[in-house]
């Protein structure tokens, strides 16, 4: 062969490298709008935190295991299995899981396909070909020779080993930004399981506190009930003396028989508190109990920040402000339907007649080329597309927008309730105070005689009320509290997200 038709044959069979520079350079292209933040209005300080300290200066912020600050061993431990063994939250790392799946599978499209497909078959052509059935093989050019022949047709044998790969290079973004748009869902599923956590905690704590109360107001009425019963034995010795009425023995006897009722309704409140507990930690309700203990804790001092924190320290915004960024993507991806796709392919293998020379250098076929392929008219079905994950994109900004102004609206809320229950607190303490007082000079004139027993009840029915107002807002104070903690994020910061490096190459995930 003349060396310069060799050279003109090596030269075509290389690719040219117009053609892959072309490539190259395509390959970085990325059509659709770039990310970025939306812009929110954020005050300066929250209006209710006027005034508000915190206790110490290692207050200056709330921290993961936020429940400590209650100082109560018993909430501890149940916050504990809360991490561990709660079931909405293990379903929210399930779901974190699955999305984190999604990345690798769009990943999946930066690669070539290659598959495998071999076969064996026996054949019989129909003997009314035309040519007849020995001739009509021999243009078929398959190397599938004829095994037996006979007037009504050919039956032959037929091996193959075909190779197939096909490969669609991202020339304009769609892959990339499929994968960023899933990592950005992927993030937000964190997002979701850390807000799922959040929830059931304060949950927790909540119910905790419903039912230590529920402790406290039994303490309360047991005392009162055995305070009420020694005022009847007091009417009713009055009245075996001739001093006091047998109105009076009635009297007493309702206010112990009432007292007593109310006493005895408290039990159901507790035992719903504690099967609310059991489904929070995992726990079958019919083997879990919590002892009685009648104390209630003092309320930890919290500092709130600023409100533009909040877009960092709660597991929602972050949650909304990513699937923001999956929308976009998402546009990106509609976008790149306007341009063209190439898909280059390649076959090859083996093929014959007989298993003795299958996989002989002579059996061997291939073919390859590329394909371009480009939509000429879609009766604006590309526009529409593109319209429809503008007009999501939309959506999820004013979601987030809405989170954000939701999320201001709970820290105020439950920064003026605990700012106006410490005052009512006080107040309903000292009218604890004067109604001991009133209690006190109503039983001395009844026992000289001075007034009737109704003014005993009188008062006895107003120190009952007062006390049981005073647990009842100890109780909010400690409930506004766990709230307030739960509106600022619980100690969560935007940073604990796994990063797109870590959802792109499957770090571990954090376990419930």
């Amino acid at each position: 062969m003349n060396p310069r038709d060799s050279a003109r044959e090596r030269s075509r069979s290389r690719p040219p490298l117009g053609l892959l520079l072309c490539l190259l350079t395509l390959s970085g292209c990325t059509v659709g709008p770039k990310y970025q933040r939306p812009a929110v209005a954020t005050p300066p300080a929250f209006k209710e935190a006027e005034g508000w300290k915190v206790a110490q200066p290692s207050d200056a912020a709330l921290h993961g295991q936020w429940w400590q600050l209650f100082d109560d061993p018993q909430l501890n431990a149940l916050e504990e299995q809360v991490s561990v063994s709660n079931q909405n939250i293990a379903a929210a790392f399930a779901s974190f899981l699955q999305a984190r799946t999604l990345v690798k599978e769009a990943q999946s499209q930066y690669f070539p396909t290659l598959t495998v497909s071999p076969s064996i078959s026996r054949t019989r052509t129909s003997g009314n070909l035309q040519g007849g059935g020995a001739s009509s093989l021999a243009g078929t050019g398959g190397g599938a020779a004829p095994a037996a022949t006979g007037a009504t047709g050919t039956v032959f044998n037929d091996f193959q080993l075909p190779f197939d790969a096909s490969w669609t290079p991202d020339l304009w973004g769609r892959v990339r930004n499929t994968v960023r748009g899933n990592v950005a869902a992927a993030q937000a599923s964190a997002a979701d399981l850390e807000n799922t956590r959040l929830t059931a905690q304060a949950e927790l704590a909540v119910d905790y506190y419903q039912l230590r109360t529920q402790d406290s107001l039994k303490q309360l009425l047991d005392d009162t009930v055995k305070a009420y019963r020694e005022s009847l034995d007091l009417t009713r010795a009055q009245y075996e003396t001739g001093i006091g009425t047998d109105e009076a023995v009635a009297q007493a006897e309702v206010q112990l028989k009432t007292t007593q009722a109310q006493d005895t309704n408290l039990s159901i409140a507790r035992a719903q508190y504690e099967h609310a507990i059991a489904l929070l930690v995992g726990q079958p309700a019919s083997t879990f109990s919590i002892p009685p203990e009648p104390r209630l804790a003092t309320p930890p001092s919290i500092p709130p920040g600023v409100p533009s924190q909040l877009l960092e320290r709660r597991p929602d915004v972050a949650a909304d402000e990513r699937l923001m960024a999956q929308a976009n993507a998402q546009i990106g991806v509609a976008k790149a339907a306007y341009f063209p796709t190439l898909t280059l392919s390649a076959a090859g293998g083996f093929e014959s007649s007989r298993s003795s020379n299958w996989l002989s250098w002579p059996s061997r076929f291939w073919s390859l080329g590329p394909t371009l392929a480009e939509t000429l008219f879609d009766a604006g079905l590309r526009r529409a597309t593109v319209q429809q994950y503008q007009a999501a994109y939309d959506q999820t900004v004013a979601n987030y927008r809405q989170t954000v102004l939701t999320a201001f609206q709970q820290v105020e809320d439950d920064l003026a309730a605990l700012r106006i229950l410490s005052m009512q607190l006080a107040q309903e303490d000292d009218a604890v105070l004067a109604s001991q007082r009133y209690l006190a000079i109503a039983t001395d004139r009844y026992k000289l005689g001075l007034d009737p027993y109704l003014d005993v009840i009188t008062a006895q029915t107003a120190l009952l009320s007062n006390q049981q107002t005073a647990e009842t807002l100890r109780m909010q104070q400690l409930t506004d509290s766990v709230q307030l903690i739960e509106a600022l994020g619980g100690g969560w910061d935007a940073n604990q997200l796994p990063s797109q490096q870590d959802v792109a190459h499957g770090a571990p995930a954090r376990a419930p």
